[in-house]
């Protein structure tokens, strides 16, 4: 197998023009593996640190201190390389090395194994004959952290075309739904200056209610049926929305407050009302009460678990004995090396719960998430719609397809 020659850093920036780090692995012969790190506005609680005091110098100084110990390594052995990490760091969060470097150089080794063999990453890490494409996720009208003051306090209003039959159907279909709510927002505010979110997601200057109409009538003037040829759905990103002091979800933006038991209330009204699939921290972080209590009453929807379990396997028990989640998100940053998320993807499998691999608002053009998606039976890949950072993992998809090694679409027994 191909053994690591040499890794390398460098600081290069995000998306949101924040610095982060990128690593260059080569194996024998020369195959070179490159990634950069990704980061998020909306980051929960227990993810692990993305740079030593936060701070990307830090990160590479730790990396180019420490490079030596991955030459020799099989660049496809993730747990070899995750144990070297963890000789390095055995900080739960990284707070030595940082899990962008975790992150970035054990997807680089992947990437670098794989041009070696002539394979595609997804296969190399799945070793299977049987692969599905997930369907794309995006982000078409959004606020909270992701836009400016006068956007919805809802972070993301999402749109997913589960009556596509093939890839590139489902990828055209989320551009048209796209550009329509775009065209929806102009006729009704013809000041809209047609500004975009981190995500590429429009942020117009509307209340919660109004985008959520918004986007339905959108889907109907481009000829889908809500709820079956394209669906709706919603992440709240609760816990920026909760005052832990005052014990209430504060939609400040709109000036309204609720209780616990009035946001289950309120989460319930949306999925019925709008044929939700699909909703992503209803609730705040911390409550696996409040969350098992939606996840029970809409069986028909992925109640999604993101800042909740943050791409921890040690999280996903805990989220079965409650019951609190059909879905879970993976973000491979919020653990920091592949090889955990991995971990975190088969205990999800091992209890039913079903993956959906997620980009980050602050992302790169890198493509890599959208073999692990595959890799992983991720049911969804979130990725956003436009924006080249975001229309690269979509691009991957269509490479992919042409290896002739997908067998259609993912099941999802929902919507």
């Amino acid at each position: 197998m191909p053994a690591i020659r040499s890794v390398h850093g460098r600081l290069v920036f995000n998306s949101r023009g924040s610095g982060t780090i990128e690593v260059d692995v080569s194996s024998d012969n020369g195959f070179a593996g490159r990634v950069c790190a990704p980061s998020g506005a909306s980051v929960g609680k227990h993810e692990v640190q993305s740079f030593p005091s936060n701070d990307p110098k830090l990160a590479l100084k730790a990396l180019k201190e420490n490079a030596y110990r991955f030459i020799g390594i099989d660049s496809c052995n993730q747990q070899a390389i995750y144990e070297v990490m963890r000789e390095i760091d055995s900080t739960p969060e990284y707070s030595s090395l940082g899990g962008a470097v975790a992150f970035a150089l054990s997807i680089a080794a992947l990437e670098s194994c794989s041009k070696s063999l002539a394979k595609p990453m997804f296969e190399i890490l799945k070793q299977s004959n049987t692969f599905k494409f997930p369907f794309p996720l995006g982000n078409v009208l959004g606020g909270g952290a992701h836009a400016g003051p006068g956007t919805p306090d809802i972070q993301e209003i999402l749109i997913s075309p589960l009556g596509a039959t093939k890839i590139d159907e489902a990828i055209k279909m989320n551009f048209k739904v796209h550009r329509q709510v775009g065209k929806e927002i102009e006729a009704i505010d013809r000041r809209f200056t047609h500004g975009k979110g981190d995500e590429g997601a429009w942020a117009p200057n509307m209340d919660n209610d109004r985008a959520l109409e918004i986007v339905a009538r959108a889907i109907s003037e481009c000829g889908f049926v809500l709820g079956k040829e394209v669906c709706m759905g919603i992440d709240f990103a609760s816990s920026s929305l909760w005052n832990a002091k005052s014990q209430r979800y504060e939609f400040t933006r709109q000036g309204i407050t609720r209780t616990t038991e009035q946001q289950i209330d309120f989460v319930n009204s949306l999925v019925d009302r709008y044929k939700l699939f699909y909703v992503e921290d209803p609730v705040n972080e911390e409550d696996f009460e409040s969350m098992a209590l939606i996840t029970r009453r809409n069986k028909s929807c992925l109640i999604t678990g993101d800042d909740m379990l943050v791409t921890n396997a040690s999280l996903v028990k805990k989220a079965v004995n409650y019951g609190a989640c059909s879905a879970a998100i993976l973000k491979v940053n919020q653990a920091g090396s592949l090889y955990e998320s991995l971990l975190f993807a088969k205990e999800c499998c091992k209890y039913g719960i079903r993956i959906i691999t997620s980009h980050r608002s602050g992302e790169s053009t890198d493509p890599h998430i959208s073999h692990i998606a595959i890799a992983t039976d991720s049911v969804l890949l979130k990725t956003g719609i436009i924006g080249g950072e975001r229309v690269s993992k979509l691009n991957e998809l269509l490479r992919i397809s042409e290896y002739g090694l997908i067998e259609g679409m993912a099941e999802i027994p929902f919507g």
